[in-house]
């Protein structure tokens, strides 16, 4: 699974995000900067967290953090972050190219206010060395996410 699940989502759904793969890695927020000549703060990461009964996915701007206040606030438990093996099991995709498309398992995706104050984002899509360039509001409509606050 990965970017090619990523591919077949966008073509079966008419999606007209085009998939950039880099012979460089993208796998952290610096490297996926760096690859693509932007600031930290451009690249959507997705963070994979379990709740009590669901797996979750939280889009955040590259450079925000996770506020485990806002976080338990919002989701009524303490954040846990899944285990690399849970985030491949959950979506299809290897750590350092978690994105909120071609899941393996159907799967809550939430977008954080953080991304709202950008014209395009750089969400990885399904592999160490692959993104889209998407509007915040394009990846709320193409996920289905739910905004919410829970960044610091």
């Amino acid at each position: 699974m990965g970017v090619d699940e990523v591919r077949a989502e966008f073509e079966n759904r008419g999606i007209s995000c085009a998939i950039r793969e880099m012979e460089t890695t993208t796998a952290t927020v610096a490297t996926a900067a760096q690859a693509l000549g932007v600031e930290q703060a451009l690249i959507a990461k997705t963070l994979a967290f379990k709740l009590k009964d669901r797996p979750i996915l939280v889009v955040t701007r590259g450079d925000a953090k996770i506020d485990n206040q806002k976080f338990k606030q919002h989701f009524h438990v303490k954040a846990s972050m899944m285990s690399p093996d849970e985030v491949v099991n959950t979506t299809g995709h290897p750590v350092g190219g978690v994105c909120p498309f071609g899941l393996k398992q159907k799967v809550d995706i939430y977008l954080d206010e953080s991304l709202r104050c950008f014209d395009k984002v750089y969400p990885a899509a399904g592999s160490q060395n692959s993104c889209v360039e998407i509007t915040p509001d394009d990846l709320g409509r193409i996920t289905g996410g739910q905004w919410v606050d829970v960044c610091r």
